[in-house]
């Protein structure tokens, strides 16, 4: 069966769902589609981790948030970082699973009522241990294209760390790299220009100062 090929006015005529929020994060990343994917790395202590939390907790606004923490677990920093950003506001509309395959979470994805948005920290640790992979990653995301993912990354000598990471971070819609509590938008819907978004304004400064 010949698949259907798009006219200039078929794509024009495409409606899309965007993230409608406030200018703090509008400004570095725009108003990208709610069913949109995010590809987010940094090295480590660099603020990532408190930039996936401050981004899940705004996308409770949209829809319930499921965050796989395959990495960290429900450990001690954990705890504690859902603490400083007072995670218990959106009590209800986020949830965390730290042990659960592909496979599983397909099966939690297909349930009615099911998460909008699934956070995957990180994707290399859910290869390793999960049952992860790219092509299991772009399947997933085709089955479920109404949802959003969004995959976390380690990296190495500052590019995502491994070859199913570099190949998912070029089908990502949105492509974010932490660097010094500042998260900058590199993919393709991209805010004002040189705009960042802060993760935390006392990190910057001690990191501006050498501290």
């Amino acid at each position: 069966m010949v698949k259907r090929a798009y006219s200039p006015k078929d794509i024009a005529a495409k409606k899309w769902v965007t993230l409608p929020w406030g200018e703090k994060w509008s400004e570095p990343f725009g108003f990208p589609a709610e069913n949109a994917s995010w590809f987010i790395s940094g090295a480590s202590a660099q603020g990532k981790s408190s930039f996936v939390m401050q981004l899940g907790k705004e996308l409770c606004k949209y829809g319930p948030v499921l965050y796989m923490s395959y990495e960290e677990g429900v450990t001690q920093p954990f705890q504690r970082r859902m603490d400083y950003l007072n995670m218990n506001e959106v009590q209800g509309r986020f949830r965390v699973i730290d042990d659960e395959s592909i496979e599983e979470l397909e099966a939690r994805l297909a349930k009615p009522k099911s998460a909008k948005f699934i956070i995957v920290d990180s994707f290399q640790v859910g290869c390793n241990n999960f049952g992860w992979s790219y092509s299991s990653a772009v399947t997933l995301m085709k089955r479920f294209s109404r949802k959003c993912f969004i995959f976390i990354s380690q990296e190495y000598k500052s590019e995502p760390m491994g070859k199913p990471a570099v190949s998912l971070r070029y089908i990502c819609d949105m492509k974010v790299r932490v660097m010094g509590y500042k998260a900058y938008c590199l993919g393709r819907s991209v805010g004002s220009a040189g705009a960042h978004y802060v993760v935390w304004k006392e990190g910057i400064l001690k990191t501006s100062n050498n501290i």
